[in-house]
């Protein structure tokens, strides 16, 4: 049975050191350079590339926003409550299984 999470091709992560040095260049641009002519030179979405100057911007707090160690924060909380919220129904479902027989 094939979902479609199965089907779909997750890139890996870009490395760090990579991340940082494309954003570096991105930051010294000559006038007249764009992100766009950046990202395509460096092989990766201008739209990528904007969201990683965004996040280093907001980590380094010069721009409003949820820093990137906040978000795993908020991760690793959404998913124990998740945990939480989907283990009683599973204990139900195993409860009423014994009431059956």
């Amino acid at each position: 049975m094939g979902g479609l999470a199965e089907d779909v091709a997750v890139p890996e992560p870009y490395p760090r050191e990579f991340r940082d040095d494309v954003m570096r260049v991105a930051r010294d641009r000559d006038p007249g350079v764009t992100v766009e002519q950046i990202a395509k030179d460096c092989g990766v979405h201008p739209m990528t590339l904007c969201t990683w100057l965004r996040q280093a911007d907001i980590d380094a707090g010069t721009r409003p926003g949820v820093s990137g160690s906040d978000q795993l924060g908020d991760y690793a909380s959404a998913s124990k409550i998740r945990s939480m919220v989907t283990a009683p129904s599973r204990c139900t479902s195993v409860f009423s299984q014994g009431d059956q027989g």
